[in-house]
């Protein structure tokens, strides 16, 4: 094993509920709804704007997809509100580091392993994360986005670019995750090994899983 690669979100950092976070920044703007009401309204707004489209609309998808929420929620012609939810979305999100992020990335470094993320956020994102977080990303080798690319998770194309900048072969690969699909499927499909962080312990699918990125060390 020469290389491990990670997700970002809900496998290094702990992101927040979806629908706590709109109702928070509702708020800061004399919109009050009920946790319900924001969950319907997200829900249906979800399956209007298909997340492929994330790959050609960067972060005027985000401003879209608020919209399309707003008006769920019965809010129209606010596509300023929109665009500062995307834009505040990161301040007012509660997030961590997992207590076993920075431990585990310095004994792989130590090992001589290289190491990537490979997030289905944008730069935008990105950077909001990192300033909130601290997360130290000078243990890893790249760190790859949605932008500029125009590839997600789970198309093959985007470990492979990953794999390709620091000059590993798939096989010669792992990939950590939280989900199935975009994940563990994603990177199995592109030719790397795979284990999914269920930290919780609620996936029941007969796949590789750890509780804890420290398990990772038994693998390489």
């Amino acid at each position: 094993m020469k290389a491990v690669l990670f997700d970002l979100g809900d496998t290094l950092i702990k992101t927040p509920c979806i629908v706590t976070n709109f109702q928070k920044i509702l708020k800061t703007h004399g919109i009050y709804r009920a946790q319900e009401e924001i969950l319907t309204a997200y829900e249906e707004s979800e399956k209007l704007l298909s997340m492929e489209l994330m790959k050609t609309m960067f972060d005027e998808f985000w401003i879209k997809r608020n919209n399309l929420f707003l008006e769920k929620l019965g809010v129209f012609g606010r596509i300023d509100l929109a665009k500062t939810i995307a834009e505040e979305w990161w301040d007012h999100a509660d997030v961590s580091l997992y207590p076993d992020v920075n431990e585990t990335p310095i004994e792989l470094k130590r090992r001589g392993i290289k190491m990537g993320i490979i997030t289905n956020g944008l730069q935008s994102d990105l950077a909001k994360l990192l300033a909130k977080t601290g997360l130290n990303t000078n243990a890893f080798d790249i760190i790859i986005t949605v932008d500029p690319i125009g590839f997600m998770k789970p198309e093959r194309e985007i470990f492979h670019h990953a794999l390709e900048k620091i000059q590993v072969l798939p096989k010669e690969a792992l990939f950590v995750g939280d989900t199935i699909e975009y994940d563990y499927k994603g990177a199995k499909n592109a030719g790397l090994q795979a284990l999914v962080i269920d930290r919780d312990g609620k996936i029941n699918e007969n796949i590789e899983k750890i509780r804890d990125l420290r398990e990772i060390l038994a693998f390489v």
